[in-house]
């Protein structure tokens, strides 16, 4: 089998991308988990630009990395200074990185109009920085900027930049398409070639300008590179990088010859894409390839029929093996085979009856403005009132939330809620930052004592969407939330014209979905 190296290029990179960022403590703890899975390289940032990445060397030269060495980006001299005296250079020796990767311009069109040096000039100045390096012991890859827009433009030139940094002692050569234009058909050929021209290992580094970043990454793979750059997630600027999570996946599960992470397979794949989209506080792509939340969803009831049967009907590759789930999603377009997968947890037989009771209701609450593929929760209890199984409890009596706006311009919120539980009557008051925070923090009020569960439980999202708005302020209004606790995360809905009545149907399907939850863990 062929190993090709992994290199990851998040914490540089992939924070360049328009609102990612990561502190100091992120850097450390990403650069441990990826050394964790069997990572080859991990790029921890530019030691020259900013205090943080010059702290952020030092600090991991503290951590017991196993596996992954850590590597300093920087770029070729300047034009007219020594090596030795080039400020840039002698910061990225002085970060203590064994690893240096230096960027330089491949293409004569660069080297004269951007970097305005004579093409000679930028080969000197390729030679000398990776000499520079070498001869204090360092291992250097040298990323060959702009390298397919420069070799389709003046491909001896080109071929001649990646000569030179190999004979001045660069460990891999990084073929860069650093405008990401180019396409597959043209990685495959430029990448044959330069792998037939060189002795170094050949690298790649994709960007996604035109949405061909991974598949890009692998034309070269099949072309020869042996190390291949990029995200997690596929981060970066602009359209992002090469995302690594489906380059390993492809690599590690589609073809047969290749060794990646040390053949430790890619269970873990989404727990790490996750991890990461955590890290920087964005919400992950449902529809990301393999790691999505939708990525192994099934909506159609054809789809589900099909996948109860043989998973390979409509599903590439088994969800387990990059650490994903199956999710059999209930909705209009849902037929039996969907109600009965999703309702298999409640231990309930294939009663044909009970499959059409659920699917009646189903559709109807979907044409009147229900969804049920965000609110699990509200269809786990929709099949226990199907199946005669729910016992609720708490009671509403009533509820009141009053909202007043003072002369100061300030507003206050306060919401009154009086419920049943048992023979016990409880009648609470709460303020809040708005209503449906309010009456959160009522009902808690009202049901703490009775449930303590409930104290570790969070709303962590609440989305509202107008569902005819034809009907001007007298529309319907669905919504949704998310809720959390210790190992789960959970949707509800509610449907009203009242937005309140709406929200509060919500937020008592996500209270009582917890104290089911709870109590079916206890009697298991």
């Amino acid at each position: 089998m062929r190993r090709i190296e992994i290199y990851d290029t998040t914490l540089r990179d992939g924070s360049q991308a328009e609102g990612i960022s990561f502190s100091l403590y992120d850097k450390q703890l990403l650069t441990g988990r990826l050394d964790e899975l069997g990572f080859d390289f991990v790029e921890g940032g530019y030691p020259v630009s900013n205090d943080k990445d010059a702290q952020y060397f030092q600090r991991v030269a503290e951590m017991n990395l196993r596996h992954v060495k850590v590597c300093a980006f920087g770029m070729t001299r300047r034009k007219g200074t020594p090596a030795d005296r080039d400020v840039g250079l002698r910061g990225l020796l002085d970060s203590g990185a064994q690893v240096i990767t230096l960027v330089g311009k491949t293409s004569a069109f660069h080297a004269t109009d951007v970097l305005q040096v004579d093409p000679a000039e930028n080969l000197a100045m390729i030679d000398e920085s990776i000499r520079f390096f070498v001869e204090a012991g360092r291992q250097v890859i040298f990323d060959a900027e702009h390298y397919f827009d420069g070799w389709k433009c003046d491909a001896p030139y080109t071929r001649r930049a990646i000569e030179t940094a190999a004979r001045a002692g660069a460990s891999r050569i990084v073929l860069c398409d650093t405008n990401g234009g180019s396409m597959c058909e043209e990685i495959f050929q430029i990448t044959r070639e330069t792998v037939e021209t060189i002795d170094v290992p050949v690298g790649i580094h994709c960007h996604n300008d035109c949405d061909l970043a991974v598949a890009n990454s692998l034309a070269a793979v099949r072309a020869g590179a042996s190390h291949v750059q990029g995200t997690i997630n596929g981060f970066g600027e602009r359209c992002g990088n090469a995302d690594l999570i489906s380059i390993i996946a492809n690599l590690a599960i589609k073809y047969d010859e290749y060794e990646v992470l040390g053949n430790r397979g890619p269970e873990h794949l989404t727990e790490l894409s996750r991890y990461v989209y955590e890290m920087v506080n964005v919400n992950s792509d449902p529809h990301q390839p393999f790691v999505g939340r939708s990525a192994f969803a099934h909506k159609g009831g054809i789809h589900a029929s099909g996948v109860s049967r043989n998973v390979a009907s409509y599903e590439h590759v088994e969800p387990e093996r990059v650490g994903n789930e199956r999710r059999i999603l209930v909705s209009e377009l849902s037929g039996r085979s969907n109600i009965v997968e999703v309702a298999t947890k409640h231990n309930i037989q294939h009663d044909r009856k009970l499959m059409d009771k659920i699917l009646a209701h189903v559709v109807s609450m979907e044409s009147a403005g229900y969804q049920f593929e965000a609110a699990e929760g509200s269809f786990d209890l929709l099949v226990k009132r199907c199946a005669g199984t729910f016992r609720p409890h708490f009671e509403r009596l009533n509820y009141h939330v009053n909202v007043e706006t003072r002369e100061d311009g300030k507003t206050t919120t306060e919401a009154t809620v009086k419920i049943r539980i048992g023979d016990e009557i409880r009648h609470e008051v709460a303020e809040g930052d708005g209503p449906v925070n309010a009456l959160d923090a009522a009902m808690r009020k009202a049901l703490n004592g009775r449930f303590p569960a409930l104290n570790n439980t969070h709303l962590i999202d609440y989305k509202v969407r107008v569902i005819n708005s034809e009907a001007a302020t007298a529309a319907g209004v669905r919504v949704i939330i998310q809720t959390q606790d210790e190992t789960d995360l959970w949707g509800t809905v509610g449907v009203s014209e009242n937005i309140i009545e709406a929200s509060w149907n919500a937020l008592v399907d996500s209270l009582e979905y917890k104290l089911c939850k709870d109590e079916e863990k206890e009697r298991s």
